[in-house]
């Protein structure tokens, strides 16, 4: 319906209140079409925002947004800075194991928001964890305020991580 829908909306070209429609069609556009209306960084902030399940997990169209996010942000390697995941919002879910590590901390709060995880991006988050290197601290000097901030994480830390967190 969403496809069908911008098809509509962008017969007559982009139209200049595109921030106005619900963020869900965009994924169905590229930065290009948006270049009229904004910058791809406020394209992809929008689509951050989207409700991704629109489209599925391992979709290309979702891969290529992810691509896209990160060609315009112009990330180097896999390191995605605090800054670049504000931007990239909900599409932070997708990341890679690999982006995940190199990233070390500055990730885990967002993918807090994340509702299912890969293995391998499992594994990257109890890496990064257990590495004690993130901006919470190691799991041994977290408080009830720490533990609210990654609840999202929480079915994914193994019973090495658990143990360490203080009662």
């Amino acid at each position: 319906q969403l496809s069908c829908l911008v098809k509509v909306v962008t017969l007559q070209g982009i139209p200049k209140d595109l921030d106005s429609y619900p963020k869900e069609l965009l994924l169905f556009l590229s930065p290009a079409d948006y270049a009229a209306t904004g910058s791809c960084m406020q394209f992809f902030a929008n689509v951050g925002e989207a409700n991704l399940d629109v489209l599925p997990r391992d979709s290309s169209q979702r891969k290529e947004l992810l691509l896209e996010a990160l060609a315009c942000l112009k990330v180097p390697g896999t390191q995605v800075s605090e800054e670049d995941a504000e931007v990239l919002g909900h599409l932070v879910c997708d990341l890679g194991g690999q982006y995940i590590r190199s990233s070390a901390g500055s990730l885990l709060k967002h993918l807090s928001h994340c509702d299912s995880f890969l293995p391998e991006q499992e594994e990257a988050i109890r890496s990064v964890i257990s590495s004690d290197n993130t901006t919470f601290g190691p799991p041994v000097v977290w408080s009830a305020l720490t533990l609210n901030e990654l609840s999202g994480l929480i079915a994914v830390f193994d019973h090495s991580i658990l143990q360490r967190i203080p009662k």
